[in-house]
C-alpha cells in the first residue's frame, strides 16, 4: 500500500514539473502552428554587398520555418537610427532582431537597453568596439584573420621582398569594428617587411567618389578593407587613375569578382556571408524559440580568390550565393 501511495506521488509530482514546463514554455516559446518572425535591419540593405548574406538568411528561415523581414535602409546609418527601426519591428510583431551595428559610440548601449526586451543578434561586427566589451551574440569572420589573409597573399606574390613599398589603404566606414580590425591584421603581417603607409582614405564623399584615390599620391598598392573600397579602386584602375598602383581587397559582391577576373584586383579575400546569413537566422531563432537556451556568438570562415582559381568548385558555389 506504502509503496503504491509513493508511486502515486512520484506520478503526480512528476505531471505537476511537466505542467510548468508546458506552461513556462506557452510564455516564453512558439507553439508549434505559430511561426517566429525575424526582423533584418544592415545598411544599405539593397546592395548588392549583401545578396549571399539574404540568401543564407532566406535558406535559414525556410529550413527553421520562420518568418523573415529584411528592412529597408539606406547607408550610413546613426544608433539613433537604428533603435528607431528596431523599436519599429517590435511594434510590428518581431520575435527577434538582425542587426549590423551602426559604427557610432551610443550603439552598444542603445543595444544593450533594447535587448532587454527584444532578442539582439549582431551580424558582421560587435557594437562595443572592441572584443572585451562585446556581450551581444555576434556572428562574423575573425576579420582579423581576414586582414591578416589578404597581407600573406600579397607577401606571396613577391616573395616577400617588399623593403621600401609603398601602400594606401581605403575604407568606406573607418570607424566600423571590422575596418579596424581588418586593417590590424593586415598590418601585423607588414609591420617588419620595411612596407610603408603613405596614406588612408576612409569615408570616402560618394559625390567625390570618382577621384578620391586619383588625387592621392603614388603608391605600389592600395588595399581595399571592405566591399565598396575595392570595387572604388577596381573602378580607378579600370579609368587608369590609380598611378600604376595594384590592388589587394576584401569583398563580397559580383562587381568585387568583376574587378579580380578582369585584372582590376590582384587578389579578392572574400568572408563567407552566406554562414554568416544563415548562422545569424539560427541565433535569432533559438533566441525566443527554445526554453532555457541562450544565443551564443558564431566565427564563419572566408575564402582567398584569385583570377586563376576563380572558377574551382568551390569558388563557384561562393558566386552562386553571391548572385542570388
Amino acid at each position: 500500500m506504502k509503496s503504491n501511495k509513493r508511486m502515486f506521488i512520484l506520478t503526480e509530482a512528476a505531471l505537476g514539473v511537466m505542467v510548468i514546463i508546458a506552461a513556462v514554455g506557452m510564455l516564453w516559446g512558439k507553439s508549434g502552428e505559430e511561426r517566429g518572425k525575424v526582423s533584418v535591419i544592415i545598411q544599405g540593405s539593397d546592395d548588392s554587398r549583401w545578396a549571399a548574406f539574404k540568401y543564407g538568411l532566406r535558406m535559414a528561415a525556410q529550413d527553421e520555418e520562420i518568418e523573415l523581414f529584411i528592412v529597408s535602409m539606406g547607408e550610413g546609418l546613426t544608433a539613433e537610427e537604428e533603435k528607431k527601426a528596431i523599436e519599429s519591428e517590435m511594434a510590428n510583431g518581431a520575435d527577434a532582431v538582425i542587426v549590423q551595428p551602426a559604427p557610432d559610440n551610443d550603439t552598444q548601449n542603445m543595444l544593450k537597453k533594447l535587448e532587454k526586451k527584444i532578442p539582439v543578434i549582431l551580424a558582421e561586427e560587435s557594437a562595443a568596439g572592441n572584443a572585451k566589451g562585446a556581450d551581444l551574440p555576434v556572428v562574423k569572420p575573425d576579420n582579423y584573420a581576414v586582414g591578416q589573409a589578404l597581407a600573406e597573399e600579397l607577401l606571396k606574390d613577391y616573395n616577400r621582398k617588399v623593403k621600401g613599398k609603398t601602400l594606401g589603404f581605403v575604407a568606406e566606414y573607418g570607424a566600423s569594428e571590422s575596418v579596424r580590425e581588418r586593417r590590424e591584421g593586415v598590418v601585423s603581417v607588414l609591420k617588419d617587411m620595411g612596407v610603408k603607409t603613405v596614406w588612408e582614405v576612409s569615408d570616402p564623399s560618394k559625390d567625390e567618389e570618382d577621384m578620391v584615390l586619383e588625387r592621392k599620391s603614388k603608391v605600389d598598392f592600395v588595399v581595399a578593407l571592405d566591399d565598396y573600397s575595392l570595387v572604388l579602386a577596381g573602378k580607378a584602375v579600370a579609368a587608369n587613375n590609380l598611378h600604376g598602383a595594384l590592388v589587394y581587397g576584401i569583398g563580397n559582391s559580383m562587381e568585387a569578382v568583376y574587378c579580380l577576373d578582369t585584372d582590376y584586383a590582384q587578389c579578392l579575400v572574400v568572408p563567407d556571408d552566406f554562414d554568416m546569413g544563415y548562422q545569424s537566422l539560427i541565433s535569432a531563432a533559438e533566441s525566443f524559440g527554445y526554453l532555457f537556451r541562450k544565443p551564443e556568438s558564431r566565427t564563419v570562415g572566408f575564402t582567398v580568390m584569385r583570377k586563376q582559381n576563380l572558377f574551382s568548385k568551390e569558388n563557384q558555389e561562393i558566386l552562386f550565393t553571391m548572385s542570388q
